[in-house]
């Protein structure tokens, strides 16, 4: 029972590279991305309230639309220096994310564009999303490239 386990944050991604092991990408969260992306939250949520209270016959419709987009702008301000601290890093045997995750690149089932965020799905199951990230196909091609020269230089594992 005396194992040594590393505390670290939620959004913190620790890097120790194994024996062979090389990093070839960081992908971080895009400032720029992530307020685009609360800005169409904050339009769709605007709009689906608005449409909800004209439909209950609420006269107050126009508050709850502007009610939602205040909801949205304080949301992302809250959630603004948590999420840019998210990090992955794509090396030539693994995928490492925030919270200590590591996805083997052979593991990985799809990597796909999900919205204007990636989404890793192992042949498990599992599901990860690499959100506002500020050149999605990049990232994936990336990615990919990884896994098919790990796969090559494993014989087609």
């Amino acid at each position: 029972m005396s194992e040594n386990i590393e505390l670290r944050a939620t959004g913190d991604t620790v890097f120790t590279a194994e024996p062979g092991e090389k990093a070839l990408r960081d992908i971080r969260s895009d400032r720029t991305t992530y307020w685009r992306d609360h800005g169409i939250m904050a339009v769709l949520g605007m709009f689906g309230a608005g449409v909800v209270l004209t439909l209950i016959g609420s006269p107050y419709a126009a508050i709850g639309a502007l009610g939602a987009v205040l909801a949205l702008a304080v949301r992302g301000a809250y959630l603004y220096s948590e999420q840019m601290k998210f990090q992955w890093v794509v090396t030539n045997m693994r995928l490492i994310g925030p919270g200590g995750r590591a996805i083997m690149l052979l593991e990985l089932e799809n990597v796909r564009r999900l919205f204007g965020d990636i989404q890793v799905i192992t042949k498990s199951g599992d599901k990860y999303l690499i959100k506002h990230v500020k050149n999605p196909a990049d990232a994936i091609a990336d990615i990919l490239s990884a896994r098919d020269k790990r796969a090559k230089r494993r014989g087609g594992a």
